[in-house]
């Protein structure tokens, strides 16, 4: 049946003018590919070669983690302690600070590429990536031209792929700076000017807090109800604490006392409208994958007037903002962190496993990382690095069952991680139907 499968493929290509003029250049690869050259894929090759197996890892820019490197504000540290934001196999240095800076964060990876010996192929952005069901692999198609294949496929995107910009009426009428919050760097180019930033995650409350502290005079739009933390509570973080916390107690009892720890620190935050949602934070994040703020200031901001609170915007016009309680402000800049969004549903070609409406993984946490075919998912739990670092230790040791059964014989013979081919490579794989 293979032969016969072969011998068509050859000689449909040999009658498609398409296929000669377009032919992309081959490689089987002998474990899995990665896509994605971020936290989430670093973690999951270096759980791979300290098992043994080799992976190839497709970046689509120039660097790892590009997001860190290039989309992220100056001020940006890591929200949570560096304990919980450790990948597999190498804890921060002990001069690191609780929470690591960004630029200490890239260090940090860099240092992790250098001891695993990681090797991403950088510029190949995946254009699509499709099992075959009648070879048993997976054919990962790229913009350099090239095709891989292979019987494992790890998405490791992200959930932060592509920036979320909304549709707001007007918005291209305004003659002002107009732009997300991922190419913002720094406040000082806003001294003396009037921003108005719309989103009131963590990354909006940041960019307030240091518009403010460069002496701009930042809004915020606050259109729904959200859960603001202190960042640290009884002296220790909120999330350590919370986490110590579930292991005895209740997810709603927890949610409880950590409301009155924040009523307690912050007072009560609908007096600066930023209403609080009818499920405790942990149980909305949980339900709804909504992460609570963690306040590093901009909440004392908002308190002395610093920083305005704005509900919904109506419309934009040339110079003016138009608001649902039908306050008009003049604004010079508006900033939009209004988070990002996966890519996955516009180059993976299946449907099972991911949901082609918002890019994530269609089971619930735990269940995210693996899916049917030798297809994964790294980094999509909606956990953070924490849970980055969860999904490669399961998926490399996924793969570990079965590698060494179906490959080691291969490996005697071929060395390398990859191979280049010239014709199709399924006499060089076991058939299967489902990830082992």
């Amino acid at each position: 049946m293979e032969h016969n499968y072969l011998r068509e493929m050859e000689g449909k290509q040999v009658h498609d003018p398409l296929y000669h003029r377009n032919q992309r250049r081959q490689e089987i690869v002998m474990g899995p590919v990665i896509v994605g050259a971020g936290p989430s894929g670093l973690a999951t090759a270096a759980c791979l070669k300290e098992k043994g197996i080799p992976s190839v890892i497709l970046e689509r820019t120039s660097c790892i983690a590009s997001l860190w490197k290039h989309r992220t504000y100056d001020r940006l540290c890591l929200h949570l302690p560096k304990q919980f934001c450790e990948l597999p196999g190498l804890p921060f240095p002990a001069h690191y600070p609780e929470y690591p800076t960004r630029a200490q964060f890239v260090d940090y990876l860099e240092s992790y590429v250098s001891k695993f010996g990681l090797r991403p192929r950088f510029d190949e952005a995946v254009e699509s990536a499709e099992y075959d069901e009648d070879a048993g692999m997976w054919r990962v198609a790229t913009a350099a031209n090239a095709e891989y294949l292979c019987r494992w496929l790890v998405v490791a995107t992200g959930e932060n792929a592509e920036a979320t910009v909304p549709e707001i009426e007007g918005i291209g009428e305004f003659v002002g700076e107009v732009k997300h919050s991922s190419l913002y760097k720094c406040g000082e180019e806003y001294k003396g000017k009037k921003v108005l930033v719309v989103g009131c995650g963590n990354s909006g409350m940041e960019v307030c807090l240091d518009l403010a502290n460069f002496g701009a005079c930042p809004s915020l739009v606050v259109r729904d109800t959200v859960h603001v933390l202190p960042r640290e509570m009884l002296g220790k973080s909120t999330f350590g604490l919370s986490m110590w916390l579930m292991k005895w107690l209740p997810i709603r009892l927890v949610d409880r006392l950590l409301l009155f720890g924040s009523w307690f620190t912050l007072g009560d935050t609908s007096r600066f409208g930023l209403g609080r949602p009818s499920l405790g934070p942990l149980e909305l994040k949980t339900v709804h994958g909504k992460t609570p703020v963690l306040d590093v200031g901009t909440l004392a901001k908002i308190r002395s007037g610093q920083i305005q609170v704005l509900p919904g915007i109506e419309r934009v016009r040339r110079h003016t903002v138009e608001f649902v309680d039908d306050r008009i402000e003049k604004f010079d800049a508006i900033l939009l962190a209004t988070g990002y969004k996966s890519n996955v549903p516009s180059w993976l070609k299946e449907g099972e496993m991911f949901s082609e409406k918002n890019g994530f993984p269609r089971r619930p946490f735990p269940h995210t990382w693996k899916g049917e075919f030798g297809l994964y998912a790294a980094g999509f739990a909606k956990r953070g690095l924490m849970g980055a670092s969860m999904d490669a230790q399961k998926i490399a040791q996924d793969i570990e069952k079965c590698w060494f059964i179906d490959t080691e014989p291969k490996l005697k013979t071929n060395p390398n991680n990859s191979m280049p081919f010239t014709r199709s490579p399924i006499s060089f794989f076991p058939k299967t139907t489902t990830s082992q």
